[in-house]
């Protein structure tokens, strides 16, 4: 019999939903995308939430995936959604409007839980650091398989502000930078974290990850780099399994 469980990712430009089978990470049908509304208020998210879970006809436990540092259910950050989210509780909102609480998490968090259940990371061990280069910069990290919850490493201070706004890949797109050097900043921020956790592998994800070709081969690191097998569904497919797992961080 098919496990199968629901994921949303909310992104600073999307709010994106599937239907994942559990035993593979695959989704069942194609996700569905609704614009993040803007300004991205929690009563307005809710509202998108629902219309989300309402599409698919989804009936069970619901995994949520927000751009924030999250402890137990609450927001402690919010870089790319409205300030109006500090210290709401995202799981008894979304649960007011869902029927129950739904398992609320980070977003890179998600993805890696992802990667390293399915993809890239799949059965390795040691320090392996996922990242998720879009609107901002994403990073899970896991020791020996087991997460590491809300490291934000893209808010990691460079020249007085947080390094996502110079090295993600929204900062190619709003300055009009070539692949080069947008790999040239990105190497930087690799230099900072390998210098900060040693890692042994660094999975490459996020929006930039569908065109690797493009920069990959320009990328200079002393560890393993892997690009993302999931893209933009891993943090929907993380989302999934973390509403379904007991072992995983609330």
């Amino acid at each position: 019999m098919e496990r199968t469980g629901f994921g949303i990712d909310i992104g600073g430009s999307g709010m994106k939903a599937a239907i994942v089978d559990l035993e593979s990470g695959a989704l069942i049908a194609d996700r569905y995308r609704i614009n993040t509304p803007q300004p991205a208020t929690p009563e307005a998210m809710a509202t998108v939430v629902t219309e989300l879970v309402d599409h698919f006809e989804w009936q069970g436990p619901v995994g949520i995936a927000l751009p924030s540092v999250v402890r137990h259910g609450v927001v402690h950050s919010a870089a790319n959604i409205d300030a109006s989210w500090i210290d709401v509780d995202a799981a008894a909102l979304f649960g007011s409007v869902l029927g129950a609480p739904p398992h609320v998490l980070n977003d890179a968090d998600a993805a890696g839980l992802a990667e390293m259940s399915f993809g890239a990371g799949r059965g390795r061990n040691g320090v392996v650091l996922v990242l998720t280069f879009g609107t901002g910069i994403g990073s899970g990290l896991f020791i020996n398989g087991r997460l590491v919850p809300n490291t934000e490493l893209g808010h990691l201070e460079y020249h007085g502000d947080s390094i996502e706004k110079w090295a993600a890949a929204s900062a190619k797109q709003r300055e009009k930078l070539s692949w080069r050097k947008w790999a040239e900043r990105v190497n930087v921020y690799l230099e900072i974290v390998d210098k900060l956790f040693s890692p042994d592998l660094v999975i490459m994800g996020g929006g930039a990850s569908k065109s690797s070709e493009k920069w990959l081969s320009r990328i200079e690191s002393r560890c393993e780099i892997a690009i993302a097998e999931f893209a933009n569904s891993a943090g929907i497919i993380g989302a999934a399994m973390a509403a379904q797992s007991s072992d995983i961080a609330r």
